[in-house]
């Protein structure tokens, strides 16, 4: 409806030419309001929509190309140019340009003098003055966007005056015409340009360099017409000595104006490539762009150059590069990353990215200009730190030749740094800085170096996908060789050697290397997940190491380690090569485990270089481990893999691989979790107990070693601050530092203590005693050696504290540091539980980890406060609840251990109801889930089997065969004990979906512990329990599962006996006044309604009308006058047990929630009431009638006047109409049928007559009368209580007489939608 009042106010008809007739005019607004609403959507802010509006708009004009609509499309969308929205007014300004660039037959002057007589801005008023000149402005516009203006000389003419006489309203336009005027001159031919340059170009050149308007427009004719435009302006050179201030103005301006698009003004790209043509780019540079804008300290103007800088680049020459690139303007950008750092700061990097990107992409067939670029942009430093980062990736679009000269230049800039070369700088806070080291070149060439290394590991992580094997090669061995050995003479045979440095190297910039190369060594080394990364012979990177330390350490007189080999550490490298022979010539059944370990020993062997005398002894250790368990035969079942004859060399390997996992580093954790995946097969009690020694370090004796070995790990971390291996271990230190501060208060609050009071009072008495008289004299009193001595004692007594303060805090954060490292490590741990229960969960070791898991679980959620914690916590609880307990594999054959599970399922139930929290609770009773699906599915007792099938197959699965492996006279009293104390207890952490998920995956227990929860539903029972017992009944009875497990007498014996019980707690309720008590009707209610269903399903023998006195006695209490707020669920619920039991809903009067007491309404008021489907706020409101009165006593459960009558079809308005005989809500079985055996009823067959009595039949009730109808039909499912459903016990009544019955209260019902049209249409027409 909002769309046809602006149409019909716009519309042909008020044109002032010869306008269509006022016929034509209403069948244009009438004949589609598709095509009317095309307008408004135009104008809606969604891109898509316009877009799709205005396709529509141009389909639907070119199927009707001589129609009306054209002339109409045109002006609406010439007059939604100067709409008040000012986002509707491009989109009107679009939609025109498509409209005359679909039709060129529509001429362009006629369309520009409608705009102009439409927006006249002689006529139009002051507060219209602003939308009547944009409406001008995008008039041009849109005539320039269809493509035809340029072609017609008038039209262009026309234009380019209107845009002069615009350009003179700066205030409301700013340099908008101008801008307009200079695109459409772009566009334009030479010859056209010629004749129109001296009407829109002063000879001037002040004008010229008075704004960046006139200047683009300037430096556009001097493109394209430059003998035309010396002709009119004369010789100019715009990069003279007067000129070049002005210049630098203008750009200021045209800076000022695209601050907002945050992009490159035209007229400065404009003056670059005429200083480049005109051969004074130095000029410009220098004089205009560094020593003019710079020299604004206007970040705008400082944006502007960064973007000529980046613009400039595809431009320059190699030769040009340098006098852009080591100027003054590269300092600033490089300030400017420095300093740019605060969240709300606008950073110019990752556009000045998009530049160095674009250009490198543009010029991969000239390496020497990227190399250049690349080297340009790196050697811009902060006091010897390039301010780029050290992962670019720009990088990635070098050309190989381009990167390997780059990579190149980095090695020689790492050996031997060149300062001068460097485009160095320091800020502000740096200069003001008095420190000398802050400004020594050592600490400029440690910077540099430091960020050459991770620029090369971070290369090598970009070339890893590209298979770039030389490269990454010479990275790889580069690193290695600077970070364990120094060169004493060179050799042609290790290319190293020859690489001499002009600094010495330092220890601190060596440990740099050593970390960086170890965060290289973990990208290019073996991960196992699809396959090994290898070398193209097909060896893994770590082996081309491994050889190439081989070499370096048999050529002694060229090289030598950085830390010197013991005759021990050699002989344990030299064992090390051998074994890796006979790994490579193993047999191929053994190749996966005998890879594990071959990585295992390439990784050690690396890291022996770094820790010497650690990695010697994990050396001899792997070797044993390796050598006695390739020596055995590989094992056929899972099942032998616990049994004690398993050698010792599992724990051995265990150990090793805990002691690996206790390092910082991620990629011995990575291959602690591969070679643990090959050798947990072989896992034993006692190797899974170690493991579990870490997670429950209380439980442990051996608790000081693994604090020994984290006080390693954070040794190891000290020397790795700069390592990608440690990422772990940083939040750790935050946590600490947070920890420290929250602390400080309570340690204050803690530091006085009873015996420094009594030490304090014992010194300040023996100083009054030696400098008093008598006792009683003040301390004023004292001698000034009494005094010295007073004093001199308390500074050693708070000197004495303040030790014993400090060694108290340093005692705590020892401990603090000390539980953040185990708790880290414990983390790590975790890894290996993980691999275990995915690779091995058929495993019966698997089943000794639910109880630790379930400690760390408990534990962690106690002391959840920090994010360490937490970590632990949510690792912990996935590997229990998706890896184990959801897992689709599980023990099969747990031997003899089948009486420890039914105690462990005890302990874990009677935990479970122990716990605090219910969602701790939910974990212990899942953990004895699992073990019951372990039980059920064991193999020693019962063959394995799928039970679930066997029990939806078996036609009896209640015997003893129906549980499986699962011994019921055991895990029953289990169950029905949680079962009671759920049902009993008054705060139990136990919930019901708990058992129902015990319920449905075990129906035969579930059949056993019934009894239990019927006993609950009545009785002394609190009604939240009552409620509680109710919904388990009420989601366990329709399970098909626990059908089976019944037979059928037994089966209707529990429905009968859960029914007397549901029929007396209903009988025994009172008025609910708490919110349990409501919960409890509700639930029982919704019980009420399962076991009527399940009785009418299975036409069970029940004594329904028992049931249905009960109901209806609390009928009352559930009428609109008589219920609470917020009761409609239990009316629902109440209302449909009433219609299972053949009693139906009385309709309810509807009413509108804003409207005051209702109106009566009339017979005659209904006629009219059917007008469409309008909102309730354009409804008319319905005047009172004298005649409402009788008329409503007549149907006292028709629906609300307020609500439009149903439009369904004729056998839904006959159901209608038979429905509102039992609104008394009695039994339809009890209601006479005066006309049920009249002349017009239908004639019932047997068979019909058979079905209405069955359901009195089964309810037990007197079988009724063959003249009184029978009863309803039993529905399959609850239908909502929306009106009266199904057949009335009056169906039989003669149509006619049916029908008759409803045209006195409303004969709309009775009409089609066509002919209520047509009847309104004829007393609409009528005078």
């Amino acid at each position: 409806m909002e769309s046809r009042v602006p149409a019909e106010s716009v519309s042909p008809g008020g044109a002032a030419t010869s306008g269509p007739r006022p016929a034509d005019r209403e069948g244009l607004l009438q004949q589609s309001r598709e095509f009317l609403d095309f307008f408004w959507d135009i104008a809606k802010p969604e891109q898509e929509t316009r877009l799709e509006a205005t396709e529509k708009l141009l389909g639907y004009l070119r199927a009707r190309p001589q129609g009306p609509e054209r002339k109409y499309a045109l002006k609406r969308l010439i007059t939604g140019l100067g709409v008040g929205r000012e986002t509707a007014r491009p989109c009107y300004s679009l939609a025109l340009a498509q409209l005359l660039q679909s039709f060129e037959d529509i001429p362009l002057c006629s369309v520009l003098q409608q705009i102009q007589e439409k927006h006249d801005l002689q006529k139009v008023k002051k507060a219209m003055m602003r939308p009547a000149l944009f409406a001008n402005l995008f008039g041009v516009l849109a005539l320039f966007q269809s493509g035809r203006l340029v072609k017609d000389s008038e039209a262009l003419m026309k234009s380019i005056k209107l845009l002069q006489s615009l350009a003179q309203h700066h205030n409301h336009l700013q340099e908008q015409p101008q801008k307009a005027l200079v695109d459409i001159l772009s566009e334009v031919p030479e010859a056209t340009l010629q004749a129109i340059l001296p009407k829109v170009l002063k000879a001037d050149l002040n004008s010229v360099l008075g704004s960046p308007e006139h200047l683009e427009l300037f430096l556009l004719a001097q493109q394209k017409v430059p003998e035309r435009l010396k002709e009119l302006v004369g010789p100019v050179s715009l990069f003279s000595d007067e000129n070049i201030p002005r210049l630098v103005n203008v750009l200021k301006t045209a800076a000022a104006s695209v601050k907002k698009e945050r992009k490159l003004p035209a007229v400065a790209l404009d003056l670059l490539r005429l200083s480049l043509r005109e051969g004074k780019f130095p000029r410009f540079w220098k004089e205009v762009v560094e020593q003019g804008l710079l020299k604004k300290q206007f970040w705008p103007a400082s944006y502007l150059c960064f973007r000529l800088l980046g613009a400039a680049l595809p431009l320059l020459s190699e030769e040009q590069l340098p006098l852009v690139m080591q100027g003054d303007l590269i300092r600033h950008f490089g300030e400017h990353m420095v300093t740019a750092k605060l969240p709300n700061q606008f950073k110019f990097a990752p556009e000045m990215n998009e530049y160095v990107g674009a250009f490198l992409e543009g010029c991969r067939d000239d390496p020497e200009r990227q190399l250049a670029v690349v080297l340009a942009f790196t050697r811009i430093t902060n006091q010897g730190l390039p301010v780029l980062p050290t992962f670019w990736r720009v990088v990635r679009s070098l050309s190989p030749c381009a990167l390997k000269g780059y990579v190149a230049w980095l090695q020689t800039t790492f050996l031997q740094p060149d300062l001068d070369s460097l485009v160095d700088f320091s800020t502000s806070n740096q200069k003001k800085a008095q420190d000398a080291s802050l400004h020594g070149p050592e600490r400029a060439v440690f910077r540099l170096r430091k960020w050459v290394i991770l620029r090369l590991v971070s290369i090598v992580d970009a070339l890893h996908a590209e298979k770039e094997d030389d490269l990454i090669e010479e990275v790889a061995r580069f690193c290695f060789f600077h970070s364990f050995f120094e060169t004493k003479k060179p050799t042609s045979q290790i290319p190293e050697t020859g690489q001499q440095f002009s600094f010495p190297l330092e220890s601190r910039t060596r440990e740099v290397v050593s970390s960086a190369f170890f965060s290289l060594l973990q990208t290019i080394s073996t991960q196992f997940r699809q396959a090994p990364v290898q070398t193209p012979d097909g060896q893994p990177w770590t082996h081309r190491l491994v050889e190439f330390a081989d070499l370096l350490l048999n050529h002694s007189r060229n090289v030598t380690p950085v830390t010197p080999f013991t005759t021990q550490q050699r002989q344990a490298w030299d064992r090390m090569l051998q074994t890796l022979k006979e790994l490579e010539a193993c047999s191929p059944e053994a190749k996966a485990k005998a890879s594990a370990f071959q990585h295992l020993l390439f990784l050690v062997g690396i890291y022996l270089f770094k820790s010497p005398a650690e990695s010697c002894e994990l050396l001899a250790d792997i070797q044993t481990c390796i050598s006695r368990s390739l020596g055995e035969k590989p094992r056929r079942t899972r099942s032998k893999a616990a049994t004690p004859q398993e050698p010792p060399w599992v724990e051995v390997l265990v150990e090793i691989l805990l002691a690996l996992l206790a390092q910082p580093s991620h990629l011995m954790r990575q291959v602690a979790r591969t070679v643990f995946s090959h050798v947990c097969v072989h896992l034993t009690p006692r190797a899974l107990q170690l493991i579990l020694d870490v997670l429950n370090p209380e439980k442990s004796p051996d608790e000081d070693n693994v604090v020994v070995t984290d006080d390693s790990e954070k040794q190891l971390e000290s020397g790795e601050d700069e390592s990608s291996d440690s990422e772990d271990d940083r939040p750790s230190a935050s946590e600490d530092d947070s920890d420290d501060e929250d602390s400080n208060e309570e340690d204050r609050d803690g530091d006085v203590d009873q015996g420094f009071r009594e030490q304090l009072m014992a010194v300040l008495q023996a100083g009054k005693a030696l400098g008093a008289v008598d006792g009683e004299d003040d301390d004023e009193e004292l001698g000034d050696e009494a005094m010295m001595a007073l004093d001199q004692n308390l500074a050693s007594l708070f000197a004495e504290q303040k030790l014993r303060i400090q060694a108290r805090k340093d005692e705590k954060n020892k401990q603090r540091k000390e539980k953040v490292l185990r708790r880290d490590f414990q983390i790590r741990v975790l890894d290996l539980i993980e691999v275990l229960v995915t690779k091995q969960p058929e495993n019966p070791l698997v089943l000794e980890l639910l109880e630790p898991l379930l400690d760390v679980i408990r534990r962690s959620m106690r002391t959840s406060s920090s994010k360490q914690e937490q970590d632990l916590l949510h690792k912990t609880a996935r590997i229990f609840t998706h890896h184990l307990c959801r897992s689709r594999h599980y023990c099969h054959d747990v031997g003899r251990g089948v009486g420890a599970l039914y105690a462990q399922v005890e302990r874990l139930v009677q935990q479970a109801g122990r716990q605090a929290d219910s969602s701790l609770s939910l974990y212990y009773f899942n953990a004895a889930l699992y073990l019951l699906r372990v039980l059920k599915g064991n193999s020693a007792v019962a063959p394995v089997c799928k039970p679930q099938r066997k029990e939806k197959a078996g036609p009896k699965p209640g015997g003893p065969e129906a549980g499986g492996g699962l011994d019921l006279s055991l895990v029953t009293p289990i169950f029905s004990s949680a079962l009671t104390s759920f049902l009993t207890k008054r705060n139990s952490p136990l919930t019901v979906p708990m058992f129902l998920s015990l319920f449905s995956r075990h129906p035969v227990l579930c059949k056993s512990l019934l009894p239990v929860v019927i006993q609950h539903v009545t009785g002394q029972a609190r009604p939240r329990h009552q409620a509680q017992a109710c919904v388990l009944l009420q989601k366990a009875l329709p399970t098909r599962e626990l059908r089976l497990c019944f037979e059928d007498p037994e089966w209707e014996q529990l429905v009968s006996q859960i029914l007397v019980k549901v029929t007396e707690n209903l009988r025994t309720l009172g008025e609910a006044q708490s919110k349990s008590e409501q919960q409890k009707e509700l639930s029982a209610l919704g019980l009420l309604n399962t076991l009527l269903r399940t009785v009418h399903q299975e036409k069970l023998t029940a004594d329904l009308p028992g049931v249905l006195n009960v109901l209806q006695s609390r009928q009352q209490r559930l009428q609109p006058e008589g219920r609470s707020a917020g009761c409609s669920r239990l009316c629902d619920l109440y209302w449909q047990a009433m219609k299972a039991l053949g009693v139906q809903r009385p309709k309810s009067e509807k009413k509108d929630a804003g409207e005051v007491p209702r109106v009566v309404q009339s017979p005659l008021s209904t006629k009219r009431k059917k007008k469409g489907f309008l909102p309730e706020t354009k409804k008319r409101k319905k005047r009172k009638s004298e005649g409402a009165a009788p008329a409503e006593e007549a149907k006292p459960t028709a629906s609300g006047g307020g609500q439009p009558p149903s439009t369904g079809k004729r056998r839904r308005r006959k159901r209608k109409a038979q429905g509102p005989t039992q609104a008394n809500g009695t039994p339809a079985t009890k209601r006479p049928a005066p006309d049920a055996t009249g002349p017009s009823a239908p004639a019932k067959t047997p068979k019909l007559q058979e079905k209405r009595q069955r359901p009195s039949q089964v309810n037990g009730a007197r079988p009724a009368s063959p003249t009184a109808p029978a009863g309803p039909k039993q529905p399959q499912k609850d239908l909502p209580e929306k009106g009266v459903s199904g057949k009335s016990p009056q169906s039989a009544l003669p149509r006619r007489k049916a029908r008759l019955s409803l045209v006195s209260r409303s004969p709309s019902l009775l009409q089609s939608g066509a002919k209520r049209k047509k009847a309104s249409l004829k007393k609409a027409r009528k005078p």
